[in-house]
């Protein structure tokens, strides 16, 4: 077969190679432009996504600090706390929090929480999870509202047709007992928890409950890869399944976990399968070891050139705040090589990995609030990488380093390395180490001038 392919390949001229070679460019480019046109609908969950994976957490004053600086940035909807967990009756943060926020009658205008579905054990029957009373009592007018459809997940909690009736019920009564936005009926999305798996187990069924929510008054539908397992072309085609049957203006919208590593790749697969959108926490940490954050998310369209990131939220913000968010719920430092967000993913390693403002999938730094760094990796450094981590440890210009110590700390390195030291030349001290024995073997002191003009 393999021959038959290479054989036809070499039948065809360069033009008709050419031909198919231009059709996927094109293909690749109509998708770019999707993403770099799309004004996507997030949900910020800075304040429970994050510190649920947390090694601390969030207290009350914190979370009274994070509200005011999510909405600064530019964030609409912002999800205040999960009231939906085991429990009920033993109150979390969340509940502290939302309280705070009624009773000192701060708007709560675009806030959600997520609520548990109510049961309907017979027709007529109803009643409402603990979580959608806390709702109406908090007087929180937005919910992110949850079911599961895969039988692991309905296992100990109800069947589909207890579903479907329940699934009814809670909406007319959250309409008929919540207070919304303005004093309308509450924003409703049905969350799935387990979306990926309810599609890839029984896709007739999952669809059967689209079609229902189809009918309901509700804004849209949310799903979820919850472990991060799902590859990006079986998510993208989950939401296309679904929005086969919720089309516009339902809105359709998608949360990933960290699982497989590839989950911003999901994200933005979904949202070029027709997802309007994606609710997560701005920083990285989350639920497991992390999820497609807003951060990312959000970086990634303006490295595309998507200008409503840019019209609709502080960029010049973005990197510190993701970072300082995280450093607070882990009470430690972002790890340094996470892409994007960490402390190394703009500390150059070798120049030509620099990335250049205005060059076709670049993003540099500066656009989201960051600033380029260096790093001394001894196999691959070059002369602009030593004089600017030279910089950062002495405070001196770039310039001032000499061009032959340099290129003589190269070569000390590379020595030193087959002669078997290993040596961590990023720190300041055996830096500065290297760099005086290059200035001392080129005859130049460490101030940069000749030995022979000094004396």
């Amino acid at each position: 077969m393999k021959q038959e392919l290479g054989q036809g390949a070499e039948a065809m001229d360069f033009h008709e190679r050419m031909k198919r070679a231009q059709a996927l460019h094109d293909d690749a480019q109509k998708k770019v432009e999707v993403l770099r046109n799309i004004n996507p609908f997030f949900i910020d969950l800075s304040l429970r996504e994050n510190p649920v994976g947390a090694r601390v957490g969030q207290i009350l004053t914190d979370k009274l600090a994070i509200l005011p600086k999510v909405r600064e940035f530019g964030f609409k909807n912002i999800l205040l706390g999960t009231l939906d967990y085991s429990m009920p009756k033993e109150l979390e943060v969340d509940d502290c929090f939302i309280m705070h926020l009624r009773d000192n009658r701060v708007d709560m205008a675009g806030c959600f929480v997520f609520t548990a579905v109510g049961i309907s054990k017979a027709p007529g029957e109803f009643e409402p999870d603990p979580s959608m009373l806390k709702m109406r009592d908090y007087c929180v007018p937005n919910t992110l509202h949850e079911i599961y459809l895969s039988k692991e997940g309905m296992k100990d909690l109800y069947d589909m047709e207890t579903l479907r009736r329940g699934v009814v019920a809670s909406i007319q009564w959250l309409r008929e007992n919540v207070r919304g936005e303005h004093g309308g009926p509450p924003r409703i999305f049905i969350n799935v928890v387990d979306g990926c798996d309810a599609f890839a187990e029984d896709p007739e069924a999952t669809c059967s409950m689209l079609e229902l929510l189809a009918q309901q008054p509700i804004e849209g539908l949310s799903m979820e890869d919850d472990r991060g397992t799902y590859l990006p072309f079986q998510v993208g085609a989950f939401v296309a399944m679904a929005r086969t049957f919720l089309p516009a203006p339902f809105k359709i919208l998608v949360h990933v976990h960290s699982g497989g590593g590839f989950e911003n790749a999901s994200v933005l697969e979904a949202l070029l399968q027709g997802a309007d959108g994606v609710w997560g926490g701005l920083p990285k940490r989350a639920a497991i070891i992390g999820h497609a954050s807003l951060g990312e998310l959000i970086a990634n369209l303006v490295r595309v050139g998507n200008p409503h990131m840019a019209e609709q939220y502080q960029l010049n913000r973005l990197l510190p705040l993701a970072t300082r968010l995280q450093e607070l719920d882990e009470k430690e430092a972002v790890p340094e090589d996470l892409p994007i967000l960490g402390h190394n993913a703009y500390r150059l390693t070798l120049s030509f990995f620099k990335q250049i403002g205005g060059r076709f999938m670049d993003l540099v730094p500066e656009a989201i609030g960051g600033h380029y760094g260096f790093r001394i990796c001894p196999v691959v450094s070059d002369e602009p990488v030593l004089a600017g981590r030279l910089s950062e440890v002495t405070g001196r210009p770039p310039e001032d380093f000499p061009q032959a110590v340099l290129r003589q700390m190269i070569r000390l390195m590379r020595s030193e390395l087959r002669e078997g030291k290993q040596i961590v030349y990023d720190e300041p001290e055996n830096l500065l180490s290297l760099y005086e024995r290059a200035s001392a073997s080129c005859g130049i002191s460490p101030s940069g001038q000749s030995r022979d003009a000094g004396e």
